[in-house]
């Protein structure tokens, strides 16, 4: 004679689909993490425009010495870090789709090279730095190549916007190695849960805001 469940038996069998206790069902939490993520990236946009609307009014005032400044930027690196962002931003979203499809290895490897790509773009961009204090291509330099005092306009917001770049990035990669190592242990359901999605948003973002930069700093001063 076979048992009969009590009630409740079967779906504790189920795996656990994290929802916090002061949600009332997955979607309210769902919207919850999509509301404070995106008013976290709006703070965040405001913060990096003020910095864009800073940039524009000093090469409105200043263009010639502010090409000529941009022109001295490692055009190369720039671009290699571009594509490699780029297609880290394409595996973050693959990594998304697979997670909302329960593919549990697909996820791992795809967060993995997420990872690998980030680590990749920030080991250039420290070459890059090395070569930018090498050739005195900061504002404090008392050998600062540049005469035009415009030039070190420049060049300090260019430290400052890829400085904070970097930032971010270093935060993403530590938030993807966090769940990749959650999702190696299973302690979540990937279906079920918004981590991922969160994540790649952020990541995302980090993106948008590098399409920003690249133009701006390394293609502005070559445009002729």
């Amino acid at each position: 004679m076979s048992k009969t469940p009590f009630p409740g038996q079967e779906a504790a069998a189920l795996p656990p689909r994290a929802l916090a206790s002061h949600f009332h069902d997955l979607s309210q939490q769902k919207a919850a993490h999509d509301l404070g993520l995106w008013i976290f990236l709006a703070t965040e946009i405001l913060f990096f425009g003020g910095l864009f609307a800073a940039y524009l009014v000093y090469a409105l005032l200043h263009p010639g010495p502010f090409f000529e400044a941009a022109a001295e930027t490692e055009i190369l690196i720039g671009t290699i870090n571009t594509a490699i962002l780029l297609t880290s931003g394409l595996t973050a979203a693959l990594a998304v789709k697979a997670a909302g499809q329960n593919r549990h290895d697909a996820v791992l490897l795809l967060i993995g090279i997420t990872i690998l790509l980030g680590l990749a773009f920030l080991a250039a961009k420290g070459f890059e730095y090395w070569l930018d204090i090498h050739h005195h291509l900061y504002p404090t330099s008392p050998d600062f190549p540049l005469e035009a005092p415009a030039a070190k306009l420049f060049w300090s917001l260019y430290w400052v916007m890829t400085g904070l770049h970097a930032v971010h990035m270093t935060v993403g990669l530590g938030i993807w190695a966090v769940i990749w190592e959650m999702a190696r242990r299973r302690n979540f359901s990937l279906s079920d849960n918004s981590r991922v999605r969160i994540a790649g948003l952020y990541w995302a973002f980090v993106d948008l805001m590098w399409l920003f930069l690249w133009p701006l700093l390394y293609l502005a001063g070559r445009a002729g």
